[in-house]
């Protein structure tokens, strides 16, 4: 008993196995898209996995860099930057698509009477965010309604979408699940044409990505952090205003409008965003990713590490992996 005892006294004095450290960085201010690690970190199933996960705070630097650097092991990567940074050599891989499907929409003021297909953008005011992937986005879907494909842009960034109420523009793009849900909350009534019915590959329009070479030497580790978030995103997608509350108070007060991050997740969840029929949250389909790689291709966007234009479509079987998943 004696012997016991001591065991046990020795066993209290030594220090608990500390929590291996991991940062994951956001692509944009806390949103729905972010849902399923706030998800995990309120639920505790990074801590279950042994991890000790820090979010960190949108930057000017992006997540895509963050991640391809080293300085974040994980980070949330818009489609069309990852595409564009690994076609220029970043060292990241897709573990994860976050939404399944292109949220992305063309939008207008639903009252005029003078904008009724694609064709009709020709020569009309575009308020843009200063990205390739617009210019070739938009004179595509111009293009396959029969039009010319020529607009005007003025770079606005977010304040497009005053822009677009007041009348100084004409067209803008949104995310269906944000900006179109706030301005249906702000009964702001609009019209929208769809990217795919226009001849526009559909996508995956955001992934969960790790820097490449921490992956291969930490494959374990890797793993235990990528099931959790999946398990935080599978949550989101049955439980969606349980989990808007989790992402709400999970971000300190950052997002000040409650209505608009539960109804975000309902747009989420009922267009089927998060997770796919008969699928686990989070597969990365190759047909998805093959589709729009060679979209970016032949728009010119995907670039060397020199900045020129790629003389062939790369082969992306290695970009992406669902290694990680839970399946």
């Amino acid at each position: 008993m004696k012997h016991i005892l001591t065991a046990l006294a020795l066993l209290a004095v030594l220090p608990a196995q500390a929590a291996e450290k991991l940062t994951v960085a956001l692509d944009w201010t806390p949103n729905t898209n972010h849902v399923g690690l706030y998800v995990a970190q309120a639920k505790g199933w990074f801590n279950d996995a042994g991890l000790d996960v820090e979010i960190l705070p949108y930057t000017d630097t992006s997540s895509g860099t963050l991640v391809s650097t080293g300085v974040a092991q994980f980070g949330i990567l818009s489609a069309v930057g990852f595409h564009s940074q690994r076609s220029m050599g970043a060292d990241m891989t897709a573990v994860m698509a976050v939404v399944q499907h292109e949220t992305g929409r063309l939008v207008f003021n639903g009252e005029r009477e003078d904008i009724q297909r694609p064709a009709d953008l020709d020569g009309k005011i575009y308020a843009g965010f200063g990205s390739a992937w617009e210019k070739a986005l938009i004179s595509s879907i111009i293009r396959h309604d029969g039009g010319e494909g020529t607009f005007d842009t003025v770079t606005l960034g977010t304040s497009a979408y005053e822009a677009l109420a007041n009348g100084s523009v004409d067209f803008t793009l949104e995310v269906s699940t944000w900006e179109g849900v706030n301005s249906e909350l702000l009964g702001r009534p609009q019209r929208a044409f769809n990217y795919a019915d226009y001849g526009v590959p559909d996508q995956h329009t955001t992934f969960l990505g790790g820097n490449g070479g921490w992956l291969a030497a930490n494959k374990d580790t890797a793993a235990a952090f990528v099931k959790a978030a999946q398990r935080g995103y599978e949550f989101a997608a049955d439980n969606p205003e349980e989990a808007a509350d989790m992402l709400i108070a999970g971000t300190a007060g950052m997002l000040s409008n409650p209505e608009l991050v539960h109804a975000s997740m309902k747009a989420l969840v009922e267009g089927g965003y998060l997770r796919d029929p008969g699928e686990e949250v989070g597969l990365i389909d190759p047909q998805l990713i093959n589709g729009i790689a060679g979209f970016l291709f032949e728009a010119g966007i995907l670039r060397d590490a020199n900045g020129d234009p790629l003389a062939e479509l790369p082969d992306v079987s290695d970009w992406y992996t669902n290694a990680y998943l839970a399946q």
